[in-house]
């Protein structure tokens, strides 16, 4: 059988197939589509060959994921990002254009299943302007002749997308306006702005931003990503150093305070430091990021300060903070405080009950036994023995724990 006849085959058979695909073997079939692909990569030099059999591959979308639980995104990724690698691999060699811009206005008639956009996603890559505006007015015109709203967005979709590409910023927001009115919502402005600044139009993207009502927190990080991008192509060091801090603060981090200093200069560390610890150790209410700032800054003293005197606020359902902390305090010999760390994850564990979770508490009690041996004060918190004790005491019929401590 002919290369081309046999792809053609397999990617029929994808179609008729019914056999439902359960979750644990979406990535069986994600490997077997990918092995097609590869097939095709392998066999297939023509380059308008290649694309078509791309093409027909993305219209086995509907059949396959009918028939597939593919909570995992082992499936759809394999449509959005390997077949589309694939797709512009073929379509850069590919000679003729408007056959192309065609094509890919032929795949993307139906996609129920949003995986077939990613190759309009990438036109840019492989088609001149001139293709890209003919896609555009394709899109345009399917979105005037569309009755329902949703479809209607959808093509308009594919029109922003092609503006984004082209640095079209007034289309792209012609665009948008077309779909969600004249007040395109925080969303709308932040994503108009973004385009602006990438076609190098700095104070029209700061004029999108402040539409925004003041006090609005949506988007807020990326809105804030955008200005310190503005001021930054302004030379506006000043509001740029705002912003910096206003999202520092929002969500301290380390790199967060690193790149406030980088505007403001390594000259002022040592004082803004000092400065932001106070305002974390002054602050009566705990917060896990700023005890997770304090040891990313390597400020121990305050770390264990701030977590010790916050004690019973500790909530050991954020395990993804407290384990880390809990970690690092115990390597550092700095028992007592990592004692607190592991009480609050054992003692979250207990009180959800899930048996599921017993192989972690009984590590975690291993280590406070561990961990007792070497606390030499333990000032006005509880004694391990005590502890323990309290333990047995509300949690002593969870037999199923106790057994894997015990082992």
């Amino acid at each position: 059988m002919p290369v081309d006849k046999e792809l053609k085959s397999r990617l029929s058979a994808l179609k008729r197939s019914k056999r439902f695909v359960r979750w644990g073997e979406s990535a069986g079939l994600a490997r077997e589509l990918r092995e097609l692909l590869q097939q095709i990569e392998d066999q297939v030099e023509d380059a308008q060959a290649g694309c078509q059999l791309v093409a027909d591959f993305y219209t086995t979308d509907c059949s396959v994921f009918d028939r597939c639980d593919d909570s995992s995104g082992h499936v759809g990724d394999v449509y959005r990002y390997d077949a589309c690698e694939l797709f512009i691999s073929y379509a850069k060699r590919c000679a003729d254009k408007s056959w192309l811009a065609k094509l890919i206005l032929k795949t993307s008639l139906k996609d129920d299943y949003g995986v077939r956009d990613a190759v309009v996603k990438s036109g840019a890559e492989f088609l001149p302007e001139a293709q890209l505006r003919w896609l555009i007015d394709q899109y345009q015109q399917l979105a005037t002749e569309e009755p329902e709203e949703f479809p209607r967005r959808h093509w308009l979709y594919q029109v922003e997308s092609l503006a984004r590409q082209l640095k079209d910023a007034p289309l792209f927001e012609q665009t948008r306006r077309a779909a969600w009115g004249d007040e395109p919502g925080t969303a709308g402005c932040v994503d108009i702005a973004r385009v602006y600044l990438d076609c190098g139009e700095e104070q029209t993207a700061l004029d999108w931003l402040e539409r925004i009502p003041a006090g609005e927190s949506f988007q807020q990080q990326e809105r804030d990503e955008l200005l310190l991008a503005i001021y930054d192509r302004q030379g506006d060091k000043q509001r740029q150093a705002e912003i910096a801090r206003r999202s520092f603060r929002r969500q301290r981090s380390r790199s967060g305070f690193e790149r406030w200093i980088a505007i403001v200069g390594d000259d002022q560390r040592d004082e803004l430091l000092d400065q932001e610890v106070r305002i974390i150790l002054d602050a009566p209410l705990l917060s896990l990021t700023g005890a997770a700032f304090l040891t990313a800054m390597e400020q121990w003293n305050a770390a264990e300060s701030y977590l010790q005197t916050r004690a019973e606020q500790l909530d050991g359902d954020h395990y993804q903070v407290l384990l880390p902390l809990a970690e690092t305090f115990a390597s550092l010999a700095r028992p007592l405080t990592a004692s607190l760390l592991y009480r609050a994850l054992l003692d979250s564990i207990l009180r959800r009950a899930r048996t599921t979770t017993y192989g972690h508490g009984a590590r975690y009690l291993r280590k406070l036994d561990l961990l007792a041996k070497t606390v030499s004060d333990w000032r006005d918190i509880e004694p391990h023995t005590v502890y323990v004790e309290r333990l047995w005491q509300k949690h002593g019929r969870k037999t199923s724990f106790w057994s894997r401590y015990e082992h």
